[in-house]
């Protein structure tokens, strides 16, 4: 297996997490394939990466010729076949394990023998993941944190026929990207959604049962724990709809009551409050540019 990593390819390019996960990649030097079925998303993802460049020029992180030269190294692509000759192939696609697994097995049909995958999944199993696709040697988790291109840390997990030498090359790729990461085990919601969905859905039960009003929530946890975003906030920027797929994801595998959809969370995703994306969920934000 070929352990230097320089060439990446994003899957699931065209939504938030995967786009943000792209920008990581070509900040940090590396030929960035962003991949997506439909080129609407990616040409979406191709403005805000412009736009995102753009402001870390205007506060000094990054210079002119840094930020042409980053989105030079960013080729939207809506072919998989493009994905070739990538040595690491990050999976960022819709929470599903069908969709995951049919991807991969595509992927192994498609590219070199030294390719690694890695899904970014937030609740599946890697090993379950990997089940079938025909390298499970070669897959290893990459969890990255919302939004990626601001968020340090990555959750590391090896499936149970994850190589040693899979896993390093994953773990060297992710400090020369600049990323802060940790192992953790291949269980559900490894470390950070093991605890946020359950503590999330009770933030939406507590708004639901009147004990205080979203805003009044996130106050109370950024003032007396010293978050930087409160749960209400950070619901919105994830998208509600996305909280209900990691309960869906979350639930039958853990069978934990707290990971369940709260009805608030599914009523608001019916009525179209989806958060940010949709300019309302917990917040109303209509009237931002």
């Amino acid at each position: 297996m070929n352990a230097t990593i320089r060439k990446v390819a994003i899957c699931g390019a065209g939504g938030t997490m995967g786009a943000g996960i792209a920008l990581v990649a070509a900040r940090a030097g590396f030929q960035t394939v962003c991949h997506d079925v439909a080129r609407q998303g990616l040409d979406r993802s191709r403005d805000q990466a412009a736009m995102f460049f753009s402001k870390s020029v205007e506060r000094g992180r990054m210079t002119e010729e840094g930020r042409q030269e980053a989105l030079a190294r960013m080729l939207p692509t809506v072919d998989l076949g493009d994905l070739a000759d990538a040595d690491l192939v990050i999976e960022a696609v819709y929470e599903d394990l069908a969709t995951k697994q049919d991807l991969l097995r595509q992927l192994n049909g498609i590219c070199g023998e030294q390719t690694i995958f890695a899904s970014n999944t937030s609740t599946l199993s890697i090993t379950e993941i990997a089940s079938g696709c025909g390298r499970e040697d070669r897959v290893v988790g990459m969890h990255f944190c919302l939004p990626a291109q601001l968020m340090k840390l990555i959750e590391m997990s090896r499936g149970i026929n994850t190589s040693h030498e899979t896993f390093d090359a994953a773990w060297a790729w992710t400090l020369k990207a600049g990323q802060h990461p940790v192992e953790t085990q291949d269980k559900p919601g490894f470390i950070l959604n093991a605890l946020l969905v359950p503590f999330n859905n009770d933030v939406i039960r507590a708004v639901e049962a009147g004990l205080a009003s979203a805003a009044d929530i996130d106050k109370a946890i950024k003032t007396g724990l010293g978050y930087k975003m409160g749960p209400c906030e950070l619901i919105d920027l994830i998208g509600l709809d996305t909280q209900v797929r990691l309960c869906e994801a979350f639930y039958p595998i853990t069978l934990d009551p707290r990971a369940s959809a709260p009805p608030l969370l599914r009523r608001m995703v019916a009525a179209g409050h989806l958060g940010r994306k949709s300019g309302r969920g917990f917040y109303d934000y209509s009237r931002q540019g």
